[in-house]
């Protein structure tokens, strides 16, 4: 989130802007949010988030979404456009324009300086009220590290931090894992 806030708006006028807008901004409590462009690295790890789960979710009955597809928190004012969503079975939608989902199983954010700690902290705080969520990934495009959480049964989330591009990450809802090789392939830094 990279822009001051400028006045309150509702998520019925936030929506009508950004569905015109040129330019992405998120949705927090009344406030929008310009996004700033990410960086070459950033949509190159991203890419590969989405090329990899789309492999091997492509027998599943899942669909994988690059950032341009916004989630809604339920019965809240906020709207996100993570890194990369995943919704499993049938894909609910908070109108009919179709452009909000509101059930991903998964969400993946790729970290920069600016955002990893809203990412980490009100972001994630947010993704928790979502019930369908049982995966939230973060990828720094730093060094070769992938934090993972999983929701457990009691509601609390699991912390899992895996690094080195010979390591792999598990994804035990969607019964797949991914290299970290694979995330970072052709990243350089």
């Amino acid at each position: 989130m990279s822009s001051l806030p400028n006045y309150y708006l509702s998520p019925e006028e936030y929506l009508a802007i950004e569905r015109q807008a040129e330019f992405k901004s998120e949705y927090v409590d009344g406030v929008m949010y310009a996004m700033a462009g990410g960086s070459e690295r950033h949509n190159l790890i991203a890419g590969n988030l989405v090329t990899e789960l789309n492999i091997q979710l492509r027998k599943a009955p899942c669909k994988v979404y690059p950032s341009d597809l916004k989630v809604r928190v339920p019965n809240s004012k906020r709207f996100f456009y993570p890194d990369v969503s995943v919704v499993c079975g049938e894909v609910q939608f908070a109108d009919d324009e179709r452009d909000v989902v509101i059930n991903p199983i998964l969400v993946a954010e790729v970290l920069s300086d600016s955002t990893a700690a809203f990412d980490r902290g009100k972001k994630f705080q947010s993704y928790q009220q979502i019930e369908s969520l049982q995966e939230y990934l973060l990828v720094s495009q730093d060094e070769y590290v992938v934090e993972h959480y999983l929701r457990q049964e009691n509601g609390h989330w699991l912390y899992t931090k895996v690094s080195g591009l010979e390591e792999a990450i598990v994804l035990p809802t969607l019964k797949s894992q991914l290299a970290l090789s694979d995330i970072y392939s052709k990243a350089t830094w």
